[in-house]
């Protein structure tokens, strides 16, 4: 076949939804959380939620890295953590080896982050939105450069820095990048409380993404 040829019939398959490397050729080093602790925006705080995901992507037989939660925090008088600088420089794969961003500024910019690209840590698809129930809903708690909301923003966006499961509310994005008008992957809305009933309520089921930092 000639290189013509060959790349025609790769363009081809990429604009047909195809993934142009398989699993196995690149290390995952993003993902979806399958599932989440079980107690709402409880996360056992940035810790805890380092740990989530450490633990999803060792049962899912990942080769071992050092994985981070994106998540954002907020201080009284000053700047939070911000998700961005928790997670390293890229680039990142999802678990099919398929390119979601190069670099931090590619992953704020035009990410490939759609329903289809972001998978959980096992390469299956997160239920979205036109799904039942809907859980497009993923925590960040961050703005949507990925940076951790400024002083001056009172409102607790980040269910008490991740260790609320009652009251509070937290920075939302949407993996599927749709509904409700917005289509921002990690700042789309804020949810109606931190407990699992409500987390659901606007579409979500207590999860969030993993990122390998090294």
């Amino acid at each position: 076949m000639s290189l013509l040829k060959s790349l025609t019939a790769a363009t081809l398959l990429f604009a047909a939804g195809f993934p142009l490397a398989q699993a196995g050729d690149q290390p995952m080093g993003f993902f979806v959380t399958s599932v989440g602790p079980g107690n709402g925006g409880d996360l056992g705080g940035l810790e805890g939620a380092d740990a989530w995901c450490t633990k999803l992507a060792s049962d899912a037989g990942a080769p071992e890295r050092t994985w981070r939660a994106y998540l954002s925090t907020q201080e009284e008088g000053k700047r939070g953590i911000s998700a961005r600088e928790r997670i390293g420089q890229g680039p990142w794969y999802n678990a099919l080896g398929e390119l979601i961003a190069v670099d931090l500024d590619q992953l704020h910019l035009n990410p490939n982050i759609v329903g289809r690209t972001a998978l959980d840590e096992n390469g299956n698809r997160v239920k979205g939105r036109g799904d039942s129930p809907n859980e497009h809903d993923i925590l960040t708690g961050t703005m949507s450069d990925g940076t951790a909301y400024f002083p001056s923003v009172t409102e607790d966006r980040t269910c008490r820095n991740w260790t609320s499961s009652t009251e509070g509310s937290a920075t939302v994005g949407h993996h599927d990048r749709h509904g409700g008008g917005n289509t921002s992957w990690n700042a789309a809305h804020d949810s109606r409380g931190c407990s699992p009933d409500n987390l659901k309520s606007t579409g979500g089921n207590g999860y969030f993404y993993c990122f390998a930092a090294d």
